[in-house]
């Protein structure tokens, strides 16, 4: 074999030799950024529950007789929801004389706190839940939170310009039910939350709800007062590795209270999956409805949720098929 050869036999075998490398370290890079994602997902809230957990835990069915003891650590009860999942219990800031826009805010329209509990197959509950407290006993509430480890996953406001300043502040906890509830009481403690009263008929609606619930398509509720509609999420939401009924507050929300003369003042929360956002914002804006605040209510949700509070004054009629275009928008069912 001619020298010519044996060099271009050399640079063939070298080129290949180059080749190869690369295949090697492309395939070690791709290994070693798998291996990172993994390690990252496997670290704090970021993982989805379904790659760290297995399988979402789903809630048992259970009585009254199960949360009585957590209603007497909260001092308040509550009421289990129609599937015997969820223990809800509401701590309304009757206290407060919130002015919105020139409404009149009632505890039942925008200043409801509450905590909700589902028991899951391991025996342990998990809490989510939404505080409402004032300006000056935020300092005091989150202190006692974080003392008692109960976590703090959103801070943030359901209305525009009021008065007094208020913040919702959105709490969740794992673990035995009424330890938990103890420490949500040394938190409610830090506040002048009043404590519950016995239940009363409710007032008669000054709205056409015949009207407002065929323009969304549902039916409503009186709920002190207020009319309410709820629409769930038609696929599971899980946080961590439980999945979260739609009454843990994984849901949308649709408030009407009225303001005299036919009309009424709406506020509310959607829960929407990233892809729907722009969707109700732009269904919503069409109609007037302003936008109050968009974010999350958890930390490690799957699939990821946005929460998005509005309001808006007038016609409940109209201001009903705005909502029901937002509706429309996600993937959500009327909740029973």
């Amino acid at each position: 074999m001619g020298t010519v050869s044996i060099l271009r036999l050399g640079r063939i075998r070298a080129a290949a030799l180059v080749a190869t490398a690369a295949l090697i370290t492309t395939s070690n890079i791709t290994a070693v950024a798998s291996a990172g994602v993994i390690a990252a997902e496997g670290d704090g809230h970021a993982a989805p529950s379904s790659f760290r957990h297995g399988r979402p835990l789903e809630p048992v069915p259970t009585s009254d007789s199960d949360w009585k003891a957590t209603a007497q650590a909260l001092g308040r009860s509550g009421k289990l929801s129609a599937d015997h999942t969820v223990y809800r219990v509401g701590f309304p800031r009757s206290d407060l004389k919130v002015t919105s826009k020139g409404v009149a805010i009632k505890p039942g329209f925008a200043l409801g706190s509450y905590a909700a509990f589902a028991r899951y197959g391991d025996g342990k509950a998990m809490m989510m839940g939404d505080l409402v407290i004032t300006e000056d006993e935020l300092g005091k509430v989150t202190n006692a939170l974080q003392a008692a480890g109960i976590s703090q996953t959103a801070l943030h406001k359901h209305l525009l310009a009021h008065e007094p300043p208020v913040w919702w502040t959105h709490i969740h906890a794992t673990g035995d039910p009424v330890g938990i509830a103890r420490r949500i009481r040394a938190a409610l403690d830090q506040t002048a939350t009043p404590p519950a009263s016995p239940p009363s008929s409710p007032p008669a609606i000054d709205l056409d709800t015949a009207a407002v619930d065929a323009a969304l398509r549902a039916k409503g509720t009186n709920d002190g007062g207020i009319y309410k509609f709820t629409f769930a999420r038609r696929e599971h939401v899980s946080s961590g590795n439980r999945i979260a009924p739609a009454g843990m507050g994984v849901s949308t929300g649709l408030n009407f209270q009225p303001t005299g003369g036919g009309k009424a003042a709406i506020n509310g929360d959607f829960v929407m999956t990233a892809p729907e956002v722009q969707n109700v914002i732009r269904a919503l804006r069409r109609g007037g409805v302003d936008i109050v605040e968009l974010h999350n209510h958890t930390l490690d949700d799957q699939p990821r949720m946005f929460y998005m509070h509005f309001w808006a004054v007038g016609d409940p009629v109209k201001l009903a098929r705005t909502l029901h275009e937002g509706v429309a928008a996600g993937n959500l069912k009327p909740a029973h």
